[in-house]
């Protein structure tokens, strides 16, 4: 049976090497759902370590409950089984495969401890881990755009400052009133252009007035042949 209010899940199994894989994925399930996955690795190694112990030593049964719980800045991760003996934390030997199980759940930890159920049927073994803290929130108007977004750099205009300081202008000559203008008269309709005639072609000069102002020629009348006589 799984029972899961906004920040509490339990998880009710026997501890068998079948369903520990099991509830490690339940238990990531829900930490993503929380929106905690940094903390989706070790949480999952721990109860895993847990469980372990409780397949390999819990008697006179392997039922436990796994219980997760998010507390403000802290997530809890207990293991209940039925046995009432509290385990110890061994000198292991570095070769070792087992025996070094709460070892690293104290690695992976921010806090472990354990105790027995005070009806004496059973005990507890559990841990702590921190939960990251978002971002400070700044004032920047992008903040609206979530985290992931990056605002865009703020814009510096460029200023050209002269290399000397400008002459002083001169104060603009006084502007004269406007003379209002006269009104127009209206104008007269233009009369029509009369058609202008072709000039009358100039006659040639007679041949006889030409002769005229010509020099008299004078003809010669030709010599008298002498008569001769044979």
């Amino acid at each position: 049976m799984i029972s899961r209010p906004s920040r509490h899940c339990t998880v009710e199994l026997q501890a068998l090497p079948s369903r520990i894989g099991q509830v490690r994925r339940i238990v990531s399930a829900q930490l993503r759902y929380w929106h905690l996955d940094p903390l989706i690795d070790p949480a999952a190694l721990g109860v895993t370590e847990l469980l372990t112990n409780v397949h390999r030593h819990a008697e006179p049964d392997k039922q436990c409950t796994v219980e997760i719980a998010l507390m403000l800045d802290r997530l809890t991760v207990s293991v209940r089984d039925q046995d009432p003996r509290l385990p110890r934390v061994r000198e292991c030997d570095p070769v070792s495969t087992h025996g070094r199980g709460l070892a690293l759940v104290a690695a992976v930890s921010q806090t472990w401890g354990m105790h027995v159920r005070d009806d004496g049927s059973g005990k507890v073994v559990w841990f702590t881990l921190a939960v990251p803290q978002p971002a400070a929130a700044t004032g920047s108007p992008w903040a609206a755009y979530g985290a992931g977004r990056t605002a865009p750099p703020p814009h510096r205009a460029t200023v050209s400052r002269p290399a000397t300081a400008p002459a002083p202008a001169s104060a603009p000559a006084p502007v004269s009133p406007v003379t209002p203008a006269s009104p127009v008269s209206p104008v007269s309709p233009v009369s029509p252009v009369t058609p202008v005639s072709a000039p009358a072609p100039v006659a040639a000069p007679a041949p006889a007035a030409a002769a005229a102002s010509a020099p008299p020629v004078r003809e010669r009348a030709p010599a008298a042949r002498s008569a001769v006589s044979h």
